[in-house]
């Protein structure tokens, strides 16, 4: 089957978006479409796949999709996945290559996002990794986003991972 590129970034894009493993492989491998293949709206299946299947992630990674593709606003993947929380796709997006010190156009690491989002459990993944000393373009380090979410054990969290 032969797609146009637009009808297969489309096509694809959808399949990821549902969470449809088995589709997206069907596509990738059928219709020999990369996966890195934009949609109409110029966003490639990474980036609208269903945050919560990490299934889906594997696939179009192992497929060669690049994990540190940002959209208009800087956003990747992985701050996507750290935003709803998905542990399981955080990790793998880092297996894969994500960067999780790549910030957004407000200046955000995928860590700000989780500690504000209050992901305790992404934050823990994301602390020793990330450069805990950045700051968004407000001038709010990870420690600074952690005082103003009020979250028990958020501060001493990335405290414990500063003076390691």
């Amino acid at each position: 089957m032969v797609l146009s590129q637009m009808d297969a970034g489309k096509a694809l894009t959808a399949a990821a978006a549902k969470g449809n493993p088995a589709e997206v492989q069907r596509i990738l491998e059928d219709c020999r479409v990369h996966p890195d293949t934009v949609n109409e709206f110029g966003r490639t299946a990474l980036q609208v796949m269903m945050m919560g299947n990490s299934q889906v992630a594997s696939l179009l990674l192992e497929k060669g999709a690049d994990p540190n593709v940002q959209d208009k606003q800087g956003i990747a993947a992985v701050h996507d996945a750290a935003r709803t929380g998905f542990l399981d796709t955080v990790q793998v997006l880092v297996e894969y290559g994500a960067s999780v010190n790549l910030p957004d156009h407000n200046g955000a690491l995928p860590i700000h996002i989780a500690i504000r989002e209050a992901h305790l459990d992404v934050v823990k993944f994301l602390a020793p990794r990330s450069d805990l000393k950045h700051a968004n373009i407000s001038g709010q380090t990870a420690i600074d986003v952690a005082r103003a979410s009020c979250v028990p054990h958020m501060i001493d969290l990335l405290f414990a991972h500063i003076h390691s």
